[in-house]
């Protein structure tokens, strides 16, 4: 029966075309942004994932930088205590040499006592950002950030290494260019030549010096474990990133290939389902021949 009130026939067809251009503009989308999830309503599930793990992302890659920044101060301080085993080393040549008793004690002294004067140098130049490892002042210990973790509850932290200042600075202070306290307070103290300095006095100087050097080599030793640790955190952390950034895409990255591929489709769908209704609203034009 034709009815010239409702042509259901027409009305099938504008729903079929309807859901197909729904299907089309989805498609459209997630084409044009590189997007199947681009929204909450496209998949509440994969829009929260992928919102939480591209915020834990960059809260990891600031920390990455916070880890660069870190590095930096391990290596200024590092480097401030190579120099400074040098310089003491260099200490120790010299009272092996006024050991002999044909030697002027007097001028050995002279370059010795340069070389306590660049030991301060170095300490109070051994720092970056405003901060010195090398030198502890008020500070007994220092760390840097290393990594920021979520554990399964939600819970949230930023993880750090920490390097223990008050043990290994060379100095406690220094004050008008002069080292005091600390690795080398005693060798500072110390260490003062004359012409009537004994073998006696020579032998305690050195052990002062060996003693002093004993200890900055496990200085430096937990500078470069430390140097150690930033650097496979480092590289963890990039690491990390990547598959999150990895994981993120598999939840809401379109597949470029299957929405070209659909795209076509619908396009071919949108044109044959415009064609019906057109077949469909034609019909009730037929119903004027019958009164003619």
């Amino acid at each position: 029966m034709t009815s010239i009130n409702f042509n259901s026939s027409a009305s099938s067809a504008l729903q079929t075309l309807s859901t197909i251009n729904k299907s089309l503009e989805q498609t459209q989308n997630s084409v044009s942004t590189g997007y199947k999830v681009s929204k909450a309503s496209d998949n509440v599930a994969y829009w929260s994932i992928s919102t939480t793990m591209n915020s834990d992302k960059g809260a990891l890659n600031a920390a990455s930088d916070a880890l660069g920044v870190g590095a930096a101060k391990v290596d200024t301080a590092y480097a401030a205590m190579e120099s400074a085993i040098d310089v003491v080393n260099e200490i120790k040549a010299k009272l092996v040499t006024a050991s002999e008793s044909s030697t002027d004690k007097a001028q050995i002294q002279l370059e010795v006592g340069k070389l306590k004067e660049q030991l301060s140098s170095i300490a109070e130049g051994a720092s970056f950002s405003g901060e010195n490892w090398i030198v502890k002042g008020d500070q007994d210990s220092a760390s840097v950030v290393d990594g920021f973790v979520r554990d399964a509850d939600g819970a949230v932290k930023v993880t750090t290494a920490t390097y223990d200042i008050e043990t290994n600075a060379l100095f406690d202070s220094v004050t008008a260019g002069v080292g005091s306290g600390g690795i080398l307070g005693d060798l500072m103290a110390t260490a003062d030549l004359t012409d009537s300095t004994s073998d006696t006095d020579i032998a305690t100087y050195l052990s002062t010096v060996e003693t002093a050097l004993s200890s900055m080599t496990i200085a430096g030793g937990a500078l470069g474990a430390l140097t150690t640790r930033i650097d496979l955190q480092s590289d963890y952390s990039g690491q990390l990133s990547d598959a999150i950034e990895e994981g993120v895409s598999r939840l809401v990255d379109a597949d470029m290939e299957e929405e070209s591929a659909k795209l076509s489709a619908l396009q071919t769908q949108q044109q044959l389902a415009i064609q019906s209704l057109s077949i469909a609203n034609s019909s009730s034009q037929n119903v004027l021949s019958l009164f003619q």
